[in-house]
């Protein structure tokens, strides 16, 4: 293997969070639809909680 001249690594940042967002998008529509409106916002107020849980711990 030659080493040295590698190419460099696509950036897929901008992807991954697109597809996070409409992943979280389809969640929330889906627990809209079962359960109501509540139910959304206490899935992303545990969201937040856990994100905010997180970002203290790095």
């Amino acid at each position: 293997m030659r080493r040295g001249n590698l190419p460099e690594a696509p950036n897929y940042t901008t992807a991954a969070l697109l597809m996070g967002l409409v992943n979280l998008l389809w969640i929330f529509m889906v627990l809209r639809a079962i359960f109501g409106l509540p139910a959304v916002f206490a899935a992303a107020y545990g969201l937040n909680l856990l994100i905010g849980r997180l970002s203290r711990r790095g």
